[in-house]
């Protein structure tokens, strides 16, 4: 049977196979609150065969949601219906894991299908957003207001209690998103990050945001699974690259997390991506072959047999997808088939396979 369907242990998980739901914004909550759309939509995912499903960005506080259309866990009241989530993927054998966010200086906006504008903090859609240096993302978006010490600390808390109440809610895999060009990687990048305090400047100072979050995190961590998606590179000069992603991959192996998760650009807007197949994979060869990191691919794997491939090289240990799930629920079924791996099928789509 091919690699894609072997089982493979990260932290002290077990995952069936290789093939897990990477998360993907939906913009369908209000105030926060999941409702039946998130249940109904992460749900399909675990019938369709997928190892684990990765929630959406979910923010650890109001002004770190992306949209007023983002998940939320910053209170207390968000666990009763992410519990009914979990408890379904769970009862379908998948493993529910969660993404934890904060946008920084890309938060306040529009959902995408109606305008991807940024609001005015005056707006009643908007807020002020926050960053490590008051540095837009566009030219024309609001400036970010710096955070001082203080607010740092206090985001690192939020992060830690964010942890505990997804914990509460049955999340077996924590993510933390240092990708995308969202605030903990603002921090990372030197051409977002042009503090010259003790988070910023050289790297190990650009670099403590995450490491204190990571510590922080880890103090609510039982049994569950901690993982960190980073954007290997910034596809702009002199921002962050390759070589400091290893050295990152390198110091979070050692304090515990479980795997990376790598993908790359989004900080800022004059990136320039040569996208193609798989055009993140020797990212992620590069830290799995530099590191004792387990390591997730993503980006534009499409067939059954690329991410076979993939695995049986051992070039990486998960595939995450995207927009193939979207495409196909059961991607992890009609894979198995196109490779003739014989997975088991939920009872009631039997008759189908």
């Amino acid at each position: 049977m091919s690699q894609l369907f072997s089982s493979v242990n990260i932290g002290n998980l077990q995952l069936k196979n290789r093939l897990v739901v990477s998360p993907m914004c939906q913009y369908s909550a209000k105030d926060g609150f999941a409702n039946n759309w998130h249940l109904v939509h992460l749900g399909q995912f675990a019938i369709g065969g997928a190892a684990a499903v990765i929630q959406e960005a979910t923010a650890v506080s109001p002004d770190g949601r992306i949209s007023d259309g983002d998940l939320g866990l910053w209170d207390d009241q968000h666990i009763e219906k992410l519990k009914e989530i979990t408890e379904f993927i769970k009862e379908n054998d998948s493993i529910p894991g969660i993404q934890l966010a904060h946008a920084g200086r890309k938060a306040s906006s529009n959902k995408p299908w109606v305008g991807r504008n940024q609001f005015s903090p005056a707006d009643p859609k908007g807020w002020q957003t926050v960053a490590p240096s008051p540095i837009p993302f566009h030219s024309g978006d609001y400036e970010p207001q710096e955070l001082d010490v203080d607010a740092i600390e206090n985001l690192i808390e939020q992060f830690g209690t964010a942890t505990k109440r997804a914990i509460q809610a049955g999340y077996e895999i924590i993510e933390l998103h240092a990708a995308h060009g969202y605030l903990i990687h603002q921090f990372l990048s030197p051409l977002s990050n042009l503090r010259t305090d003790s988070f910023g400047g050289i790297f190990e100072n650009r670099i403590r945001f995450l490491i204190e979050i990571v510590k922080r995190v880890k103090q609510e961590i039982t049994s569950q699974s901690l993982w960190v998606r980073i954007s290997a590179t910034d596809w702009a000069e002199a921002g962050w690259d390759l070589q400091q992603s290893i050295a990152l991959s390198q110091l979070l192996y050692t304090l515990g997390v479980d795997l990376i998760d790598v993908s790359s650009g989004g900080l800022v807007s004059y990136q320039k991506i040569d996208v193609g197949p798989a055009y993140q994979l020797p990212f992620a060869i590069a830290i799995k072959e530099h590191t004792k990191n387990n390591v997730a691919t993503v980006g534009l794997i499409k067939t059954a047999i690329q991410a076979s491939e993939i695995i049986a090289q051992k070039q990486a240990d998960l595939i995450l997808i995207a927009r193939g799930f979207l495409d196909d629920p059961h991607l992890p079924l009609h894979f198995a088939k196109e490779l003739n791996a014989d997975i088991p099928w939920p009872k009631q789509y039997e008759r189908a396979k």
